[in-house]
């Protein structure tokens, strides 16, 4: 079963959890990447790694936001 599919299982209590907590993981990923890159120690493919974890949080947090906030047309 996939991240996406264990999402929709869940309440949307637990889901605001999540997306702060999400939210916090992408937060600390783009600071340990920016001082990667200012010291100039990190490898590419550490690097690359990181930026990959990054996109999907943005991808996971996008999710839960449609889900929780669905946009209404009227």
């Amino acid at each position: 079963m996939n991240a996406f599919a264990d999402l929709s299982m869940k309440s949307d209590d637990v889901l605001r959890v999540e997306l702060e907590e999400f939210r916090r993981q992408h937060r600390d990923l783009d600071e340990a990447i920016s001082a990667l890159h200012e010291k100039g120690s990190g490898d590419p493919l550490t690097i690359k790694r990181l930026k990959q974890r990054k996109l999907r949080l943005k991808d996971m947090i996008a999710y839960i936001e449609d889900r929780l906030y669905p946009d209404i047309i009227a």
